[in-house]
């Protein structure tokens, strides 16, 4: 009897030949070069027109048409600076403040009651709630341009054109701000917590001013600054319902200046431009005041 070696031979090691791929890392590398690109071209599109306006707010009106429109040629920051504050015996500190009525009381007052329209439909069960938030959302579809003529119409029925009330009250009512709230207010506000208040015997609007406002904060900060800047660069609704000068925004006052040159022959370019670029310093500060709010605001936003 042959006693066979029942132990399985291991079959010879075959060399293969390993397919040369791109290595994940080098394309990690190419896809980071591509958006940075990406990212830069993005931001010297963004900074460009401010550049230019900078640039154009330190020249005289001889070098503003005869030299290099993107480099400095002599400095007169300070003239244009003075002539824009003493032109029209300074209408345009006037201006200013209309600007800084219109969007912060407006926004404010916008921000509170959206911030408590939201809330509402987001933490309350009541019959038609649906409805209401699909009026909401296709509310803020709507193009402004549309509504203002309706507007105009009301407030001219009433007697509020040309009145700071023809800017505040549509400041105060913004169906894209409400659906922010609604969205916060259900990734932050839970119901544990309310009903803990409510057992604790506090009232619903108690809760909403001390629980609930404090825990929005980082939301009532977006939505805010949201319709601050919507309010501040408004230009047909003021066109619309304003008529005095004493009552004009900003960016209506300068529109007017730059329509002097065809009416009257008198070249304002330069105090339209210095005026310009005065109007954007409050939204910048705004901006990095209030970056950290909302950053994080618009981040919940997406993640949500």
């Amino acid at each position: 009897m042959v006693l066979t070696d029942k132990r399985t031979e291991r079959p010879p090691v075959r060399s293969v030949r390993r397919l040369t791929r791109p290595d994940a890392a080098s394309r990690g590398r190419g896809g980071q070069r591509f958006l940075l690109l990406g990212l830069v071209l993005a931001g010297v599109y963004s900074l460009f027109p401010v550049w230019w306006l900078l640039v154009a707010a330190t020249k005289n009106r001889t070098a503003l048409y005869q030299s290099n429109g993107l480099w400095f040629s002599g400095w007169h920051l300070w003239e244009n600076l003075h002539q824009v504050f003493t032109y029209q015996d300074g209408i345009f500190l006037r201006w200013t403040a209309n600007s800084f009525l219109y969007a912060g009381v407006g926004s404010l007052g916008g921000t509170l009651i959206a911030l408590a329209t939201g809330y509402g439909l987001a933490r309350f069960d009541f019959p038609g709630r649906n409805v209401v938030f699909a009026c909401v959302v296709g509310s803020f579809l709507i193009p402004i341009a549309l509504l203002t003529l309706p507007l105009y119409l009301l407030f001219s029925a009433i007697g509020l054109v040309d009145t700071p009330w023809a800017m505040l009250i549509p400041c105060l009512i913004n169906p894209f701000s409400v659906y922010l709230a609604k969205v916060y207010t259900e990734a932050t506000i839970p119901y544990e917590l309310l009903e803990a208040a409510r057992i604790d015997g506090a009232g619903e609007l108690r809760i909403f001013f001390s629980i609930v406002l404090r825990m929005m904060t980082t939301g009532g900060a977006t939505v805010f600054l949201l319709a601050f800047v919507n309010t501040w660069n408004a230009f047909f609704l003021p066109l619309t319902v304003l008529r005095g000068k004493e009552n004009w925004t900003l960016n209506l006052g300068l529109y007017n200046w730059s329509g002097t040159r065809m009416e009257s022959g008198i070249d304002l370019t330069g105090l339209v431009l210095t005026g310009a670029l005065l109007s954007i310093v409050p939204m910048a500060i705004m901006m990095v005041a209030m970056r950290r709010y909302w950053r994080t605001g618009v981040t919940l936003g997406a993640l949500k």
